[in-house]
């Protein structure tokens, strides 16, 4: 296969919620894309807070199953039909992302220099936010399809409990991927001139 160009990648990086768990490249490749992310992704002050855990196989499907027992608890029964259909959507996929961001290195930071103590943890979200940009991107260009969840902080003690996570470790995303089998649907862009300014 042909791997698709940067803008490419880019441009066709969607949401995908319909996948399944066919292997499209190996598990070492998964590793080399979430690495190189969590390696060369820029921080402030270079702090490298990003942090990142993958489940794949038995430990993907056993986050998605902590997830729907834990939803369980706080969606009614009557309503709980269709949280437990998306929950088996993301379980269907190949592997999920976890993305953190280590606390002790921002409130170090915080410490060491006070004057900009409220900005480390908005720069410790942008940084996370460009490394789970990167990770997705880097996903699509390989052919996975991945959407980007938010269950946390409702699932933060199981899920440090069941893979011995530190507890500077701040959960912040979990990204299903897998092999996509519904595409996403047509997007809606507002006029591109109305939101980019250019002066010369």
């Amino acid at each position: 296969m042909t791997k698709k160009d940067f803008a490419t990648a880019v441009e066709e990086r969607r949401s995908i919620y319909v996948i399944n768990n066919e292997a499209i490249v190996s598990d070492e490749r998964i590793q080399e894309i979430v690495e190189h992310a969590i390696k060369h992704t820029p921080s402030s002050f270079n702090s490298q807070t990003a942090r990142a855990v993958v489940l794949l196989g038995e430990q993907h499907s056993k986050l998605w199953s902590i997830t729907t027992e834990t939803l369980r608890q706080v969606v009614p029964a009557n309503d709980f039909s269709p949280t437990e259909e998306k929950m088996n959507m993301f379980g269907a996929g190949y592997g999920t992302v976890l993305f953190f961001e280590d606390q002790s290195i921002v409130k170090g930071l915080q410490e060491k220099f006070p004057s900009y103590a409220d900005n480390f943890p908005i720069w410790s979200l942008q940084s996370s936010g460009m490394v789970q940009y990167v990770v997705w991107t880097a996903l699509e260009q390989e052919g996975f399809g991945a959407s980007l969840q938010h269950y946390n902080p409702l699932i933060d003690d199981e899920v440090r409990s069941e893979w011995n996570i530190p507890l500077d470790w701040k959960l912040l995303a979990e990204m299903p991927f897998g092999k996509p089998v519904v595409a996403a649907g047509e997007k809606q862009f507002s006029p591109v001139e109305d939101r980019v300014k250019v002066f010369k």
